[in-house]
């Protein structure tokens, strides 16, 4: 830890840089849990055609992945931002 310090050392948050991150976490973890219900609920109704949940089991990992790597971005903004 030591060593990743003196070549990149970490940046000290704000407390306002803090509770905005907490946030975007609570926010993002809101918009992903509702994806999830939604998309479970449909593949609880195509039950019988393993295509079909297939699909819409990968559309839920590719929603997840795009919504974590927004929360990610904005969470650098506010990183960056002085």
């Amino acid at each position: 830890m030591e060593r990743l310090n003196k070549n990149a050392p970490s940046k000290k948050l704000t407390v306002a840089q803090k509770k905005q991150i907490a946030e975007l976490d609570s926010k993002y973890a809101a918009k992903i849990a509702e994806r999830e219900i939604a998309l479970k609920d449909e593949m609880a109704k195509v039950a019988d055609d393993f295509e079909k949940a297939e699909a819409l089991q990968q559309q839920l990992t590719g929603e997840r992945k795009k919504l974590q790597a927004e929360l990610e971005e904005k969470k650098e903004q506010i990183r960056s931002a002085k």
